[in-house]
């Protein structure tokens, strides 16, 4: 993106009254972002929707005067800016009306063919929760998904932590500019979400930390997901509002169930009651519902496998290399064949001595 268009989008971000939504109006219409600062009121007023009030401060120069300065700042900390109509902007959030037609980042955030979910929950998770949040990612893990959160307190900050345990991209979303840090005493994972992944935000280096910018900020957190799992939730928290807003834009959201009685359980469960959300009592339900199709991470380790496999036989082999066991019914699910199918298939392998049955209709990688 060139200096001059990126400095009409930060002034246009910048401008009181006007959204992404109605920013993003105001450059179909005018065909161009420097279009929008140079048109006339008078033609502006024109385009429906479009008041008096919202154009107020377009063309204001002490919007480009702050516009240069950002731009400086970006430019001096080598921090990367997708804009909503370039490539490098996530497929995903795109697709949202309200998504931010700008979006910061620092780190190595590749997000390609990969599948992309965030998980999400309370600040005071309990150690079930903890444990049910990596038992989750641990399963996903051979699909190689991008582990989205919000880099705050409790599951937040669990969820990427065990991302990166288990070798996947995690991205932080925050509530603030790439200048800071919040919580500040998460400072010390900066290093490691930045090289297995970043951090995205679409505020400014001048703005300040308040409460309704965290609120804002979920919904890059649903946004950028194709699904959104909260591990626990009292009855009211910031996690409920990011699945509402996935739910707005037509995601799966899934609600890890917990006693009745818990308080960190109550909106998990009222998610599921009133069918906000599908219930996860199995990580194996995510990609199963998602129709995510297994993909083997150890590409590295493609020399071990043989080579006179056909395509499916070296699917299953790659699903086993990651999990080293599992059952008939789930190897079936994950690779997405008919169980019929997938009987005569461990047949043939286990006779080529690459597998053995084992109790409980499991099979197992002979390595």
């Amino acid at each position: 993106m060139l200096d001059e268009d990126l400095l009409f989008a930060l002034a246009l971000q910048r401008t009181p009254n006007i959204g992404d939504i109605t920013a993003k109006k105001l450059i179909a219409h005018c065909g161009s972002l420097q279009g929008v600062w140079n048109e006339s009121k008078k033609n502006l007023l024109k385009i429906t929707g479009i008041g008096s009030y919202t154009i107020n401060y377009l063309n204001k120069g002490s919007l480009l005067h702050q516009a240069e300065k950002e731009l400086t700042f970006i430019k001096d900390n080598h921090i990367r800016v997708c804009y909503f109509e370039n490539d490098n902007y996530p497929a995903l959030l795109r697709q949202c009306i309200d998504g931010p037609i700008l979006l910061f980042q620092r780190g190595n955030i590749s997000i390609k063919k990969q599948p992309v979910i965030s998980i999400v929950g309370a600040r005071k998770i309990t150690n079930q929760g903890v444990a049910n949040c990596e038992a989750i990612i641990e399963k996903l893990s051979p699909y190689n998904p991008i582990i989205v959160s919000g880099f705050a307190y409790g599951a937040d900050i669990i969820a990427q932590k065990f991302a990166i345990k288990h070798h996947l991209q995690t991205i932080g979303c925050l509530a603030h500019g790439l200048n800071q840090i919040y919580p500040n005493a998460h400072r010390e994972y900066m290093s490691a979400v930045e090289n297995n992944g970043g951090f995205f935000t679409d505020f400014w280096s001048t703005d300040k930390i308040e409460r309704a910018n965290f609120l804002k900020r979920n919904r890059i957190i649903a946004g950028l997901s194709e699904a959104t799992i909260i591990i626990e939730s009292a009855e009211r928290g910031g996690s409920l509002v990011t699945a509402d807003i996935a739910n707005s834009y037509n995601r799966e959201v899934f609600a890890v169930p917990g006693r009745i009685n818990d308080s960190q359980s109550v909106g998990c469960n009222n998610l599921i009651k009133f069918q906000r959300a599908h219930l996860l009592s199995l990580a194996e339900d995510i990609p199963y519902i998602l129709n995510w199709k297994f993909q083997a991470r150890h590409q590295q380790n493609n020399s071990l496998v043989p080579h006179d496999l056909d395509a499916d036989e070296k699917l299953v082999y790659n699903f086993l290399l990651a999990k080293d066991k599992d059952s008939i019914d789930n190897i079936a699910r994950m690779c997405q064949m008919p169980i019929f199918k997938m009987s005569s298939l461990l047949l043939n392998m286990e006779l080529k001595g690459l597998i053995k049955p084992l109790s409980g209709k499991y099979f197992e990688l002979i390595k």
